[in-house]
């Protein structure tokens, strides 16, 4: 029996909108209007934080490998991370899509389904959005709203001499996740009979294609009354984060290569495929997790929580951003992660 295709075209833009509307309420109580009216209408205290990112078909994602299932909660997740970056509690999304008529009603329908998933895990509403056709393949741009106490807000430009560098999670994960896929999908096009080989790489895959945002460490650390100085996600790689923080901050930093966390899966499969773990977890990028600076008395409410990791201190401008290798020898930080616009 073949699966049913809905052409979106059948339904109109109405009622594609409708189709999406009636599969999500409002939990909070911010929310006082949202899907079905010309905007919505919030009610927040506090201060409102918005950002806003886009994901192309062929640049960030490809579908060859990546469930549109997956990618619905990607799309969020990546969005609820930036507003966690900067230690608020995200609240409403908009999701707007650009589809090429090879989408079917029905992928759209997956493609939701993973976004309601996300919603429901870090308990925000689907306010709005749009969709419209596209030349080019898939685009999706999703905006992300939360709130933060005025006193509470993290910026990359507090880091202070002295403080604490903490990273949470493990790093390098999703950027060897995406070398297994890429070598399984170039095997795939050799031979269409072979199947993927996954199984022992179950860990970094998911990394790179359901990434989580890091919402659970931004209560814990309220709780613990802890206010980061600085705080950033890592989306372009480790190293490109600190350095935004260095310039930002205007402080320099010195990590340590033994105190990065490395995932065994990650590590082992990176001398597998030839790549050296730290280089990974420097320059990989996608891993979704915070890096951020903490004052040493702060330090001392969070060196229990198993989930982050010191990794060094952050030192004055002029003595640079540095890494003290394994062997002890000093090396500069510099940011060879993900760029948009690298001519390569």
């Amino acid at each position: 029996m073949e699966n049913k295709r809905t052409e979106i075209s059948d339904l109109g833009e109405f009622g594609l909108i409708d189709r999406i509307s009636e599969n999500f309420a409002s939990v909070n109580k911010e929310t006082e209007l949202g899907i079905g009216d010309d905007a919505a209408v919030l009610h927040n205290e506090g201060r409102t934080i918005v950002t806003t990112d886009m994901l192309l078909e062929g640049v960030h994602f490809d579908l060859s490998f990546t469930p549109l299932l997956h990618l619905g909660y990607k799309a969020v997740a990546v969005n609820v991370s930036d507003i966690a970056a900067m230690n608020a509690t995200p609240k409403h999304i908009t999701v707007n899509l650009g589809l090429s008529n090879r989408f079917s009603v029905e992928a759209v329908d997956e493609f939701y389904k993973g976004v309601k998933a996300a919603c429901e895990s870090y308990k925000v509403d689907l306010i709005g959005g749009d969709t419209t056709s596209s030349m080019s393949g898939l685009v999706i741009s999703v905006t992300a709203i939360g709130t933060v106490d005025q006193h509470k807000i993290a910026k990359r430009s507090g880091a202070k001499e002295k403080d604490v560098v903490c990273v949470t999670g493990d790093l390098g994960g999703a950027f060897i996740g995406l070398q297994v896929l890429e070598r399984e999908k170039q095997v795939f096009i050799a031979n269409p009979d072979m199947q993927p080989q996954l199984e022992k790489y179950d860990y970094i895959v998911q990394r790179q294609l359901k990434p989580e945002a890091r919402t659970g460490v931004i209560h814990e650390l309220s709780e613990l009354n802890v206010v980061p100085s600085s705080m950033i996600d890592i989306s372009d790689g480790l190293a490109s984060e600190l350095l935004h923080i260095s310039r930002q901050s205007g402080i320099g930093m010195k990590i340590y290569e033994d105190k990065l966390p490395i995932d065994k899966q990650t590590y082992d499969t990176a001398v597998e495929l030839g790549i050296d773990p730290t280089t990974a977890a420097l320059n990989g990028g996608e891993d979704y997790e915070l890096l951020f600076t903490v004052s040493m008395d702060d330090m001392e409410k969070i060196k229990k929580h198993p989930d982050i990791h010191f990794i060094g201190y952050v030192q004055s401008l002029d003595k640079g951003n540095i890494m003290v290798t394994k062997g002890g020898s000093e090396i500069e930080v510099t940011a060879q992660g993900w760029s948009h616009f690298n001519k390569k």
